[in-house]
C-alpha cells in the first residue's frame, strides 16, 4: 500500500515542489506569496487516501500545475464531511483534466 508521504515524495521528485494552501476561491502559494485562481491552474493527477478506521484520516493529494506562473505543486486536503467549503469554480477546477 502506498502512503501519503510516499506519494508526496514521488510528486516532489517529479517537480511538484510548491506547497499550496486551499482557500475558498483560490490556491495560496505561501513560498511565492501569491494566489492562483481556478482559471490559472490544472490538476494533473490526484490520489485518494481513506482512513482505515477513522474517517478523519481521509485525504486527497492533488498534483497541480500553473502554466501561467510556471509552477507545479501539491495540495493535500481532506474530503467528504471533513473537506473545506469551496466556491463552485474551485470545485470544478479541482477535477483532474483528461489528457
Amino acid at each position: 500500500m502506498t502512503t501519503l508521504s510516499e506519494i508526496t515524495t514521488k510528486l516532489k521528485n517529479e517537480g511538484y515542489i510548491e506547497d499550496f494552501n486551499l482557500k475558498e476561491s483560490c490556491l495560496e502559494c505561501p513560498a511565492n506569496v501569491m494566489q492562483i485562481f481556478p482559471h490559472e491552474f490544472v490538476v494533473d493527477k490526484h490520489y485518494r487516501f481513506e482512513g482505515a478506521s477513522d474517517p478523519a484520516d481521509a485525504a486527497v493529494v492533488y498534483a497541480i500545475s500553473s502554466p501561467k506562473y510556471h509552477l507545479k505543486g501539491i495540495l493535500v486536503n481532506g474530503y467528504g464531511m471533513y473537506s473545506d467549503t469551496l466556491t463552485d469554480d474551485m470545485v470544478k477546477a479541482l477535477k483532474e483534466k483528461p489528457e
